[in-house]
C-alpha cells in the first residue's frame, strides 16, 4: 500500500524538481521509492508568500505531494521529528537532493486494495502460449521506431503471437491528449503508457511500445513498474539522419523556433545506459532491423528460461 502526504522540501541539487520525478526516499531506517507528484507552490524567499511554481531550483522552498511505492511509517515533523524528517535520494546519481518535514498525511486512495483474480497473468499466457513482456522502443523522432515496430508486430502476429502496439502519437490523440511537452507531461506521458502496457501484460498480451520517452530515468521507472516482462531497444539511429528524413517537417520547424522542448534540438535525449537490443536504422534496413530484434529475443527467452 502507498503512503501519500504533503511535505516541506529545501531542494539541494542543481538539476531542478519537476512533478512525475520519482526518487528514493529516507525516513529514520527506512528506504522507499518515492515519487514528487504535484508541487502545490513553493515560498518567496522575499516576501515569504505562497507562489505558483511547476519546477523548483536549488535552494527553494515547496510544499509538495508526495506518493512513495510502498508502505512507510511516518508521522507529521510537529507530533514527531524523527518520523517526520525525510530526504530524498537521486536514483541515478545517489546525490542528495532535497531535505524535508512532512506537514500532513494524504488519506486519497489509502481504502484500495490491489485484487488479485482468479484468471491469472500465468493463465493467460498459457492460453495464448506465449510469455507476456513488454518491447519498448526508444530513440529520436525520426529513427524509425514506429516502422519497425509496425513491422515487428506483423511478423510476431503471422507466428501466432497475440500482440498490441502503442504508438506515441496515438496515445497522445486519446488517453494522454490533456499533456503537453514539457518536462512534467513527458514524465506522467511515460509513467501513464508504462502502467498501460503492465496490464497489458497481466491480460498476456506481448506489447510493443514506440516513444521517444528521452530521459534515462524516466524509461527506468518505466522498466520498476513492468517488471522483468521490460526489454529496452535502443533504436540509435544519429540526429544528423533523423533530421535528414524529417517525415513531419518537425526538425525543420523546431530549428525555426516555432517548436519548444522538441528532443534532440531544443530538449536532451538521454542515451539508454544498457538496453537489451540495439538498432541502427542508418546502418540497417528494416527488415534487418527487425532480424536482429527477433534473434535477440529468441536468445533473451532463452537466458531468462535459465
Amino acid at each position: 500500500m502507498n503512503s501519500i502526504f504533503n511535505a516541506d522540501l529545501l531542494w539541494m541539487d542543481d538539476i531542478k524538481l519537476v512533478a512525475g520525478k520519482n526518487y528514493i526516499l529516507k525516513l529514520g531506517t527506512q528506504s522507499v521509492p518515492a515519487t514528487v507528484m504535484n508541487i502545490k507552490y513553493k515560498i518567496d524567499v522575499n516576501t515569504g508568500k505562497e507562489v505558483y511554481a511547476d519546477m523548483i531550483y536549488k535552494n527553494e522552498i515547496a510544499l509538495c505531494e508526495i506518493v512513495t511505492g510502498s508502505r512507510l511509517v511516518f508521522d507529521t515533523f510537529d507530533n514527531n521529528n524523527a518520523l517526520g524528517s525525510l530526504i530524498l535520494i537521486d536514483r541515478i546519481t545517489h546525490a542528495t537532493s532535497a531535505c524535508g518535514v512532512i506537514r500532513e498525511s494524504v488519506s486519497r486512495g489509502t481504502d484500495l486494495t490491489w485484487h488479485t483474480m482468479d484468471i491469472t497473468k500465468q493463465f493467460r499466457e498459457s492460453q495464448m502460449g506465449q510469455k507476456a513482456r513488454t518491447i519498448w522502443f526508444t530513440g529520436l523522432s525520426g529513427a524509425g521506431k514506429s516502422t519497425i515496430a509496425n513491422e515487428l508486430e506483423k511478423r510476431l502476429t503471422a507466428n501466432g503471437r497475440h500482440t498490441m502496439l502503442l504508438d506515441g502519437d496515438n496515445i497522445r490523440l486519446g488517453l494522454n491528449k490533456n499533456l503537453g511537452f514539457k518536462e512534467a507531461d513527458r514524465i506522467e506521458n511515460i509513467r501513464r503508457i508504462a502502467e498501460v502496457a503492465k496490464l497489458m501484460n497481466d491480460a498476456g498480451l506481448i506489447v510493443l511500445t514506440s516513444f521517444i520517452s528521452p530521459f534515462v530515468r524516466d524509461r527506468r521507472q518505466a522498466r520498476e513498474i513492468i517488471g522483468g516482462d521490460f526489454i529496452e531497444v535502443y533504436v540509435s539511429t544519429p540526429l544528423e539522419d533523423c533530421e535528414r528524413r524529417d517525415p513531419k517537417g518537425l526538425y525543420a520547424a523546431a530549428r525555426r523556433g516555432e517548436l519548444a522542448h522538441f528532443t534532440g534540438i531544443s530538449s536532451p535525449y538521454e542515451k539508454p545506459e544498457n538496453p537489451e537490443i540495439t538498432v541502427d536504422t542508418s546502418k540497417n534496413s528494416m527488415e534487418e532491423c527487425v532480424d536482429i530484434i527477433l534473434k535477440k529475443l529468441e536468445g533473451l527467452a532463452e537466458e531468462r528460461k535459465n
